[in-house]
């Protein structure tokens, strides 16, 4: 495993995410606790040791399972991440009570790295209320040495993200942002990287794969990519971009199965840098990519979704539509409850989107073009 040297630790260049822990087999949506166990270990065992959660992930099961797990491990053996969730605070829980609760869920005395989750412009009131004194809280847990390093995620725009660095900007450590070689020049993170790198603000990446979207190509895309090297896969390609930036630390991967776990720690086994020529070919690549819904699959939309769809499944399968009809089977089989046409436009989803998607205008022309080819 790669590492790199942050302050007095040395990270692992590849994190595990436990945001997309596999599941189940029996549709109850439930993580698979005993394969979880399993990854972790194989994780541990290759150098692996940095884990990320959050107090919505999974249901808020996220953090209570990977601290059962992780309690069978020496504390000094890993490094775990959570995050403070603004949207508990906002209704009405104190920073001390969900801080508490969190390091409960999580079996453990301090954390490693704490993030401010989510930075975006409809959070950014919450996260500086002086009433609710949210950072200041924080900034006295990491003085006690209940939080080694503190740090943001942020999935605003540029001008959300400057504001938040002029106020706050000093007192962080981190900040951990979308990037991969499509949002690159899609959703400005580009920018956002070159801004972070001139504060002197290391760089945390998330969704380097794009929620599996970058994992699977269209016929032409992984053409392309076969033809600059045959043995990489898909995946590895999107890695090898964040990999090679040299303001990024640690990037995270939320893995599903041991095979995707396999695949990636094989990856950061050992650097292996683009070409200018490799680099230039993924981006002109994601530029034939950019008509898709730039849904990431967080799935924070589904909990307040009065029809109970399941809105990121959803949205892959129209961008599959949009570059093949035959994805129309898979939809219309659905129960009628559960295919795009149920969506009743409230809006609530796009209010919990971290991007902003419009969500119920997707799902209309999604059901419009089924509509049309049923015809």
């Amino acid at each position: 495993m790669i590492t790199r040297m942050f302050h007095d630790i040395r990270l692992p260049r590849l994190g595990f995410g436990a945001m997309r822990l596999p599941l189940l087999a029996d549709g109850s949506g439930r993580v698979d606790e005993a394969e979880t166990r399993k990854m972790v270990a194989y994780a541990m065992q290759n150098g692996l040791n940095y884990f990320d959660t959050a107090y919505p992930y999974h249901g808020g099961e996220s953090e209570r399972i990977m601290g059962r797990i992780l309690a069978n491990y020496p504390r000094e053996s890993y490094l775990l991440a959570t995050k403070f969730p603004s949207h508990v605070a906002a209704a009405g829980r104190s920073p001390a009570s969900i801080f508490e609760e969190q390091l409960a869920k999580c079996g453990v005395r301090h954390f490693d790295f704490y993030l401010l989750h989510n930075v975006c412009e409809a959070t950014t009131p919450t996260f500086l209320d002086p009433e609710l004194g949210i950072v200041d809280y924080l900034l006295k847990q990491r003085r006690l040495g209940r939080i080694r390093h503190l740090g943001f995620s942020s999935h605003g725009k540029m001008d959300n993200l400057r504001e938040f660095l002029d106020r706050y900007g000093r007192e962080l450590s981190f900040c951990q942002i979308q990037l991969n070689y499509l949002d690159w020049t899609f959703q400005s993170a580009r920018e956002k990287y070159e801004l972070l790198t001139s504060r002197g603000i290391p760089v945390w990446v998330m969704e380097p794969v794009r929620g599996g979207r970058l994992a699977r190509l269209d016929a032409a895309g992984e053409e392309a990519l076969r033809a600059l090297n045959p043995r990489r896969s898909p995946s590895e390609w999107a890695f090898r971009f964040v990999q090679d930036l040299p303001n990024v630390y640690v990037v995270l991967s939320g893995m599903s199965d041991m095979a995707q776990l396999s695949e990636n720690i094989k990856t950061f086994s050992e650097p292996q840098p683009l070409t200018d020529a490799e680099r230039e070919a993924l981006l002109a690549l994601a530029e034939r990519m950019k008509n898709t819904v730039p849904c990431t699959a967080c799935r924070y939309c589904v909990d307040g979704c009065p029809a109970g769809l399941d809105i990121p499944m959803l949205l892959a399968a129209y961008n599959a539509f949009r570059l093949s009809s035959s994805e129309a089977e898979r939809i219309e089989a659905l129960p009628a409850d559960k295919q795009p046409s149920a969506c009743v436009g409230c809006g609530q989803c796009v209010k919990a989107c971290p991007q902003g998607i419009n969500v119920p205008a997707h799902l209309k022309a999604f059901a419009d073009g089924l509509a049309r080819r049923s015809r």
